[in-house]
């Protein structure tokens, strides 16, 4: 079992930036692949950011060049730099990490971006 802890979220201005984490914990071994949702008001859950085992990175065309994953793997976590941050990005923003075969969520931080 892996437990998933987001901080990080907050309010900000349109412009400004935020960086959230994700602390893994428990059975921490073997971490294939962590990424970052999102999940607007009346929307679906999209993805917003992933890195992969071997360190390869993708992101979602709408958050390409503002945002940045990494990871510490020493502290088992995984952070998203969200810069030039626009109202359109405000979302529940959510970690999952993949440790085959099993699929973990984090309970998820809120970011509000005001105009």
């Amino acid at each position: 079992q892996v437990q998933l802890v987001e901080s990080g979220g907050g309010l900000v201005q349109a412009g400004g930036s935020l960086r959230l984490s994700c602390a893994a914990s428990g059975n921490t071994c073997n971490i294939n692949t962590m990424c970052w949702y999102r999940q607007a008001p009346g929307k679906q859950r999209e993805l917003v950011a992933t890195m992969t085992g071997g360190d390869n990175t993708n992101y979602a065309d709408s958050v390409q060049g503002r945002f940045t994953i990494s990871r510490d793997n020493a502290k088992n976590t995984v952070y998203l730099q969200m810069n030039s941050l626009k109202p359109e990005d405000t979302a529940v923003y959510y970690c999952k990490i993949v440790q085959a075969p099993f699929i973990y969520w984090g309970r998820g931080t809120q970011v509000t971006v005001s105009s």
